[in-house]
């Protein structure tokens, strides 16, 4: 996710609930224009809205925030290219499933085997 020389630039995330787009802004190091364009290029970004189309964002979407920017600023992924990193980087959760699904079932195979051998 973030390297640690990044960690030490930004600072530290309160342990609050939610943020507003100012604070975000100052948490992240990016301007409040630049995190609206973003919701609209990294569809995994999606702030709460609220009353008078007010944002707050939650500690997850300020994790995301900062990955995207180390993406592009630090490791000079192109908009398209960190999008479809995030996309990717989010598939191995699904295929960490099915790698479960599998173990699972080998054991019961094995208990099986070692049952007919007993």
């Amino acid at each position: 996710m973030l390297e640690a020389s990044n960690n030490n630039e930004l600072p530290v995330i309160p342990g609050k609930r939610y943020f507003t787009i100012g604070e975000v802004s100052e948490l992240c190091g990016v301007k409040p224009h630049v995190l609206r364009y973003w919701e609209q290029e990294f569809p995994q970004l999606e702030p709460v809205k609220r009353r008078g189309n007010r944002r707050y964002y939650q500690r997850h979407d300020v994790v995301l925030i900062r990955e995207i920017r180390s993406l592009l600023y630090e490791q000079g992924f192109t908009i398209g290219g960190a999008r479809l990193r995030l996309e990717n980087d989010s598939k191995p959760e699904s295929t960490a499933v099915d790698k479960k699904q599998l173990i699972k079932e080998l054991l019961a195979e094995l208990q099986d085997i070692h049952a007919s051998l007993a």
